[in-house]
């Protein structure tokens, strides 16, 4: 693809594992660069079984922007910046071993920013479903795997939310959002300020068995007291964290979520290349509002909203009475790394300490029960959010998780690993994720970000909801498999009605209290 050519849609590939290129062991020469320790680096590492298991699986960031496109002063800053860090000038090859590895190779940026030529009159008729059509059709455009996996497009036309749209699309194997999150913020500069790097949030507290409590409990009085309010968070953790792999396991093996609007009824799940991506916003401030007016997280807040939405959505198209309950599971991505915060990661970058970022996919998995139900009380479903995310706190599911996919693929192989993360997925309803963004406008390059909206595609599944915040808002992005849900529009209706109801709810939740 050119860089102001127009691309022709692509049947999708029939296996959607990338094929590493085949080449001998010694370097060729335009895989020099000027930085001779990288690249040595980048050659000799290996692709890790992580990284494998995401061969099937891209990352699509729509990014609104506050000004029209200067493809030359944009071109020339991912030149700069994006380009230069080693997965990014980096392929997969394989010198006659069976596990691949990553070379580094010349970057020319005018390969991966590409321009395509639309229908005007589609685009004067309705700009907005222009770029969502644009955005559903890269799915079938195969990326060339002799250059580096990412590219940008520039769709430089006004819209109703920005003045131009750019689409940042990735192998998945090059890095999961938080490292890919991280190099484009490392790349950005503050609007109001653009010498320096944009503000993030502070790191929130996060306790549980994965991560240390920020404050102890004063023990209770006696020896047997003490020892027993000493020992049982331990045995929780135990018994939690047993259960929960028993349960991964059991849905490896046959545990499967009932068929519902949200997933396909036949046993085998394939992917399919008519996918949605849709996104909508919220006031990030009214998210804060819900969560102090129910004392719990931003996660517990979006895990209800979620719930609430795919309920109201449910029970007005099954036809169902309002008795009937359901419960179904999502897959929750968690970032293993250290509790580092976002904000230090970009630091370290711009410092030239990038070789201390833990890079690439380090993602273990929690299966989160949710469930479809109607209550009186909007509040219902944050609540239940928040009993689910506190137990889920007391266990290393997620540590688990993460070794458990990581050591088949070094026993068995890919297949096996593939296997074990297509179960997980197959047999679940929908993957929730939810991004931190920056606390204040940015700008790329001299163009003003207006809304990030990440998304994926190559997961069977048929629904996948995202969250992503910037500035004073936070998005929710769906990509749907228009087959099995072709009221994707609707549904993204509901989880802005459904927000607005746990808003008003705790309105006069933190009236009542107030008065009280």
């Amino acid at each position: 693809m050119g860089s102001t050519g127009s691309p022709s849609v692509a049947a999708l590939p029939t296996s959607g594992l990338l094929p590493p290129i085949r080449t001998p062991r010694s370097a060729p020469a335009e895989w020099k660069t000027d930085d001779d320790s990288a690249v040595a680096a980048a050659e000799e590492e290996p692709v890790t079984p992580s990284a494998r298991l995401f061969e099937a699986i891209y990352i699509v960031v729509m990014v609104g922007l506050g000004s029209p496109v200067n493809l030359a002063i944009f071109s020339a800053g991912i030149a700069a910046q994006l380009a230069r860090y080693p997965r990014f000038r980096s392929i997969q090859v394989t010198d006659g071993c069976k596990s691949p590895r990553w070379a580094c190779t010349e970057v020319n940026v005018d390969d991966h920013m590409i321009v395509p030529t639309l229908d005007p009159a589609a685009v004067e008729a309705d700009p907005d479903r222009a770029v969502e059509d644009y955005v559903a059709s890269l799915q079938a455009l195969p990326m060339d795997c002799s250059r580096p996996l990412w590219e940008f497009h520039f769709l430089d036309f006004p819209t109703s939310e920005a003045t131009s749209t750019v689409v940042f699309r990735v192998h998945h194997s090059l890095g999961d959002g938080m490292s890919l999150i991280t190099l484009l913020l490392a790349s950005a500069r503050s609007a109001a300020d653009p010498t320096r790097l944009p503000a993030m949030p502070e790191q929130p507290a996060r306790t549980g068995a994965i991560y240390e409590p920020r404050h102890r409990q004063p023990l209770p009085s006696g020896a047997l007291a003490a020892f027993v309010a000493w020992v049982w968070p331990y045995l929780a953790l135990a018994w939690n964290t047993v259960v929960d792999v028993i349960f991964f396991a059991a849905t490896i093996v046959f545990l499967r979520d009932p068929n519902t609007l949200f997933r396909r009824g036949d046993s085998q799940v394939t992917l399919n290349p008519r996918r949605r991506f849709v996104h909508r916003s919220f006031s990030l401030d009214d998210v804060k509002f819900i969560k102090n007016a129910m004392n719990c997280t931003v996660n517990d807040v979006l895990v209800g909203v979620t719930s609430a939405a795919l309920s109201q959505y449910y029970f007005r198209k099954s036809g169902y009475p309002k008795t009937h309950k359901l419960c179904l599971r999502c897959v929750l991505p968690v970032n293993t790394r250290p509790t580092s915060s976002l904000q230090t990661y970009v630091n370290m970058i711009e410092s030239g300490k990038s070789n201390d970022v833990a890079w690439g996919n380090q993602i273990g998995y929690i299966l989160l029960p949710f469930h479809l139900a109607v209550h009186d009380d909007p509040l219902a479903y944050v609540r239940m959010a928040k009993k689910t995310l506190d137990r889920k706190k007391s266990s290393l599911e997620v540590i688990f998780t993460c070794m458990i996919s990581e050591l088949f693929v070094k026993m068995f192989g890919l297949k096996a690993g593939a296997f074990i993360i297509g179960r997980m997925l197959t047999n679940t309803t929908t993957t929730l994720s939810n991004m931190v963004g920056p606390t204040e406008q940015v700008e790329f390059y001299g163009h003003p970000f207006v809304f990030i909206a990440p998304t994926v595609y190559g997961i069977p599944q048929a629904l996948i909801v995202h969250y992503q915040s910037y500035n004073s808002t936070i998005k929710v992005i769906l990509s749907v498999d228009e087959e099995i849900i072709p009221n994707y529009t609707q549904l993204l209706d509901d989880f802005v009605e459904s927000f607005g109801h746990i808003k008003d709810a705790a309105s006069r939740l933190s009236t009542h209290v107030k008065k009280g």
